[in-house]
């Protein structure tokens, strides 16, 4: 923080906005918001903005640029930011990919990247929301929220739902901590250690390791161009009597693969004589059509818990995300996150709110489709140039994934590569199985064109 004597708005501001910086809110290189729109969002005049942006300017965090305005200094560090040497001997596991998408680093490629650019996500304009959240909900700043979360968010979620023709009351939806303490909730409420739990595989990473945590035995079904293996699914079935199947439908983390109807009717017939209960993860839902084949839809809730985010379409320093399920099912996962968390950040979910119910946020998930749309031609274009095998080719998807010719372990080529600068996320740390050998990686789409890539190839070939 900026040490003087607070005396001012303008200090006050001045001192708000660089703990934003030090923290790594606001990134060395990110452009700031006009002194008008400031002015304008804080309710303050435009010569408080200024003195504040001067301050800011003295202290060396942020820096003017003729013609294009205030950017955050480059050589700024985030003051919770450790410097870490990626060093080769290093385990390429979970926690370390993890590590390394927490981290701003300007000069690296990462490819591995997990979120749409920031760019991409700027429009939604979150700085326009935080005074009508405060002048509407000033009250309940300051105490905890419903253990079920925000109502009037959980009735927008109802109406989003219903696009997906999915019905569900805001009974029975419960608000989180982002899509990933959802799946912690359904953990805890259903696993105990020694139960088998299935997955897909290749599949969501950060999944396996909250498995390992609860002490489960993870089994996972290949992941096919059209969905789950449905032969390997009725083998563990049988095999292991799980309790739970997380898999996700639309635009699945790492393959980019749907899963198709015919699929998706199997899959809930061998649920229902297994008495298994089916957890469809759709985090990426605002980057799909909506009328892709969602499991959820097909069983509306019946035994099917659905999670959703928004994360990779508004902010993933929101934390927000949903969970909608049987209206029982629903009490009892919200006493688990009263248990484990008391409750939600209701001050996080009123801004979603404002966001997600104005009008504005249609346009916005159009415009991040068309966004997607054309950086994935532009990085299946990259990769077939250099000779990769896509494994599902498609209009639009986060994530594409791939193998390169030549490398049969995508771990020895990320070992390479992050020699010269590009960090790669390796086919193995999607398996539940720790000792899987794959040539395949998941590449985020919107990097891949970067020149950088190319070049690091040819350094190491």
């Amino acid at each position: 923080m900026i040490g003087r004597e607070k005396n001012s708005l303008s200090d006050s501001m001045a001192d708000n906005l660089a703990k934003q910086i030090e923290e790594g809110l606001l990134p060395a290189g990110a452009k700031l918001p006009s002194i008008r729109e400031y002015a304008e969002a804080s309710g303050c005049s435009k010569n408080t903005v200024i003195r504040a942006f001067e301050i800011l300017t003295a202290n060396g965090l942020i820096e003017p640029r003729r013609g294009s305005g205030f950017f955050v200094s480059r050589q700024v560090k985030a003051a919770n930011q450790v410097d870490e040497t990626t060093t080769l001997d290093r385990a390429m596991d979970v926690v370390w990919l993890m590590r390394e998408q927490l981290q701003v680093k300007p000069e690296v490629l990462n490819l591995g990247e997990g979120f749409p650019p920031v760019e991409w996500l700027e429009e939604t304009r979150l700085d326009q929301y935080h005074q009508r959240v405060v002048r509407t909900g000033v009250a309940s700043l300051f105490r905890y929220g419903s253990r079920y979360g925000y109502l009037p968010l959980r009735q927008s979620l109802q109406q989003k739902l219903a696009g997906y023709e999915i019905e569900a009351s805001p009974s029975q939806i419960v608000l989180t901590h982002g899509a990933n303490q959802a799946m912690d909730m359904v953990i805890r409420y259903y696993v105990r250690p020694g139960d088998t739990v299935l997955v897909d595989d290749p599949g969501y990473y950060p999944l396996f390791g909250k498995l390992k945590l609860s002490g489960a035995n993870i089994v996972g079904v290949p992941r096919d161009v059209d969905g789950p293996n449905i032969l390997k699914l009725e083998e563990h079935l049988a095999a292991y009597r799980p309790k739970l199947f997380f898999t996700q439908s639309v635009g699945q983390n790492p393959t980019a693969t749907d899963t198709s109807a015919a699929k998706a009717h199997r899959i809930l017939q061998l649920a229902e004589a297994h008495d298994l209960t089916i957890v469809e993860n759709d985090a990426l839902a605002d980057l799909r059509p909506r009328t892709l084949t969602r499991i959820a839809t097909l069983d509306q809730l019946r035994g099917t818990i659905y999670i959703g985010s928004f994360a990779k379409s508004v902010s993933a320093a929101l934390r927000v995300g949903f969970l909608a399920c049987n209206a029982s099912l629903a009490s009892d996962l919200a006493d688990v996150k009263m248990l484990t968390h008391v409750s939600s950040s209701e001050y996080c979910e009123r801004t979603l709110d404002a966001i997600i119910s104005d009008g504005h946020f249609l346009r916005h998930t159009n415009h991040l489709q068309e966004k997607l749309q054309r950086a994935t031609s532009a990085a299946i274009n990259a990769l077939t140039r250099l000779g990769a095998d896509i494994y599902k080719v498609t209009d639009r998807s986060m994530y594409l994934w791939a193998s390169l010719p030549g490398y049969a372990d995508s771990m020895k080529l990320a070992e390479a590569l992050i020699k010269h600068g590009v960090i790669l996320a390796p086919g193995a740390i999607f398996s539940p199985r720790s000792d899987q050998v794959s040539a395949y990686c998941r590449f985020n789409v919107a990097y891949l064109a970067d020149k950088r890539f190319a070049a690091a190839l040819s350094a190491i070939a």
